[in-house]
């Protein structure tokens, strides 16, 4: 990679770094080092650690703040999903993480520059090198430039994906019998369909919901009974 090329980088990245080697060193992946000969030390394993505990560290504090009415479990579960290693793979591949890395031969050839755990690795690094580079303080900036917005979006999808986990949890508690999900009406043209979804248990309504698709509305209807059981 030349500096013209790392430069550009930068600019995607949205951080100029004053010591260029530690972007270097995070973009260089271990079967790279060991094929070039290079130290132990001279490939980005050692800023991917420390990207990891500045990530968990940064989103940890975030949340902490912005929802006070998390319980601990939730806000763990919530933070796993945030920097998991797909999550953290899709960011990289935004960012074109991927052709800029340094690979063996073997890594090469088997597809490692699209690899999640690879990219989700120098996702990491890249924090890493920002900190060693800027600071805590522009390397908490940096996450937060990405991990905002995936913090809300993962949220609203997390909410929704536990709903119907949720109330089957309460039912079980007082019911052998699960609730049972139906599709009772569609409206609009097939290219913009509604589906209207009920959830029911023994017979007796719990909730109905809509959605664009019937995994949606059922979700939104279990999310319906839920509002109604704290009514």
């Amino acid at each position: 990679m030349n500096y013209l090329n790392l430069e550009e980088f930068e600019k995607k990245l949205g951080y100029h770094f004053a010591d260029k080697h530690l972007l270097l060193l995070a973009l260089t992946h271990s079967s790279y080092a060991n094929e070039n000969k290079k130290g132990s030390h001279e490939n980005n394993e050692r800023l991917e650690f420390l990207g990891d505990a500045v990530l968990d560290m940064v989103v940890s504090e975030y949340m902490y703040r912005k929802f006070p009415e998390m319980p601990e479990g939730e806000l763990t579960k919530l933070r796993a999903a945030v920097v998991c290693e797909g999550s953290l793979a899709g960011l990289s591949r935004k960012l074109g993480v991927g052709r800029n890395l340094f690979l063996g031969k073997g890594e090469e050839s088997t597809g490692g520059r699209n690899r999640d755990s690879i990219l989700a690795d120098a996702f990491e690094a890249i924090i890493g090198a920002v900190c060693m580079d800027g600071g805590i303080e522009a390397a908490s900036t940096y996450v937060m430039r990405f991990m905002e917005d995936q913090i809300a979006q993962t949220k609203t999808n997390f909410r929704n994906l536990d709903c119907k986990t949720h109330l089957q949890e309460i039912i079980q508690k007082i019911s052998k019998v699960p609730v049972h999900y139906a599709i009772v009406d569609e409206k609009g043209p097939d290219h913009n369909k509604v589906f209207v979804a009920e959830v029911t248990h023994e017979g007796k309504v719990l909730g109905q919901g809509s959605g664009k698709s019937k995994k949606e509305a059922e979700q939104n209807a279990a999310n319906a009974a839920l509002e109604k059981m704290k009514a």
